[in-house]
This record gives C-alpha cells, sequence and structure tokens, in this order.
C-alpha cells in the first residue's frame, strides 16, 4: 500500500511541549519511542491510553494539509522539492497556546485569533493539492458521517477534507472524544495544569514538518522539517 503524507507544524523535539505529548500520548513521531501510558486525572493507565488511542497514531501535532496519498504522476521527491521551495518564503510564527474543549475532545488551541497562522494553513491546502489524489468514496463517507454543513460539504469536494480555509481552527489534539461530562472536565483539568508552564511562552512555530504514514494503521512518522526563512 502506499504511503500517506501530511502537511504538519509541530514543535521541535527538544521543545518541552514536545516531550509531554510525547510521554502522554504514548508515542513520538521525532523518534519513534512508546513511553508507556501512566495513571493521570485520577484514571488508571489503561484508561489514559484508551482516551489518547486517535491521537496516538498522528503524533502530537496542529494540521496544515490533512494526510493524503499521492496524486497519479506524482513522487516524494516532487513534494519534498515543493515543501523547500514554499517555506523559504515563510516567516516563524509565534503561537500563544492554551488548553481547551472542542466539542468532545481536547486540544491545544491558539489563545487567540491568528490570521497569519489561518493563511499558512490556507496557502498549503491550495498550493500543495496538486500533489493530493482524491479521496476514496470510504473516506468520503466517513467524513459526511459526521455531519457537515453545506461550505464543509463542498470543501470535502473541492479539497478532500470539510474543514478547511474558513472552516480551519488549528487545535494540537491530546484526547479522542471524551463522552463522559464530568471525566471530560477532569482530564481538562489536569492537561491545564500540566501544561500551564510549557505555554506560558509563545511556542515558536518556525518550520514545516512533513508526516509519514509507512502502511495503514501505522503511526505517522516526521520525515523532514522544513525550515521557514530557509
Amino acid at each position: 500500500m502506499a504511503p500517506r503524507f501530511a502537511l504538519y507544524t509541530a514543535p521541535p523535539a527538544d521543545h518541552p511541549l514536545h516531550r509531554f505529548a510525547a510521554q502522554w500520548l504514548g508515542w513520538d513521531p521525532e523518534t519513534g519511542e512508546t513511553p508507556p501510558p501512566q495513571p493521570a486525572a485520577g484514571l488508571p493507565a489503561a484508561r489514559i491510553a484508551a482516551l489518547t488511542a486517535d491521537p496516538r497514531q498522528y503524533g502530537f501535532h496542529g494540521t496544515l494539509k490533512p494526510p493524503f496519498y499521492l496524486a497519479e504522476g506524482c513522487d516524494e521527491a516532487q513534494l519534498i522539492m515543493a515543501l523547500e521551495r514554499f517555506a523559504e518564503s515563510r516567516k516563524p510564527l509565534h503561537v500563544p497556546l492554551k488548553m481547551a474543549a472542542l466539542g468532545s475532545f481536547l486540544a491545544l488551541r491558539p489563545a487567540a485569533p491568528m490570521p497569519a497562522l489561518d493563511q499558512l494553513a490556507a496557502d498549503c491546502v491550495r498550493d500543495f493539492d496538486r500533489f493530493r489524489a482524491p479521496p476514496s468514496e470510504q473516506e468520503l463517507a466517513r467524513r459526511r458521517a459526521a455531519g457537515l454543513s453545506e461550505r464543509q460539504e463542498q470543501y470535502l469536494r473541492d479539497w478532500g477534507y470539510p474543514y478547511v480555509l474558513e472552516e480551519f481552527r488549528l487545535h494540537f489534539t491530546l484526547t479522542g472524544r471524551i463522552a463522559d461530562e464530568a471525566e471530560r472536565a477532569a482530564v481538562l483539568a489536569y492537561l491545564t495544569e500540566q501544561t500551564a508552564a510549557l505555554t506560558r511562552r509563545d511556542v515558536e512555530l518556525d518550520d514545516l514538518c512533513l508526516f509519514v504514514q509507512g502502511e495503514p494503521g501505522a503511526p505517522f512518522r516526521i520525515a523532514g522539517r522544513y525550515a521557514f526563512g530557509g
């Protein structure tokens, strides 16, 4: 099966937020290490492992262009060359982050509106769309099952993903969906406390990350970082 690619933003491996998230999720996309889950928020390690199962597969990141298979006639070398050129023209961004609940899952979100960040994501969606193969009918059905607005449905058809452009909201996911409100509140309080010191200063996003999933079900790994400004 062909690999799947994604364009993400992620703190560097030596950033304390990266180290915390790798331990929390049980997966480090930079090193491939799998730290064992630990009890937290009054919950046993097995429950933490269950709550982090979905984001664990992708690694700690903020999505700029969602996962895609390469279009016919495109290869990884061409994608990398385009990434290098794209990154050369960009400037680092300093992003204030805070913990938040997004529906029933928890994530770090920008603490204030950031038009420059929204523009970066929109440019990634548009500029790299020539590399994206059309989604399968199965993928389209999975997206539609969540219930899409008219605009989201149009974006799904145009860009292969419903939450782009005006629908884009950067987030660094730390849990899957937590249906129980009391449990969700307890985990949110725990993560807010744990990340407070790590997000006291703005997080500098100074490169574009190429994440690769080698085969279906495998976790994504960071295959390259492309520095803004060259």
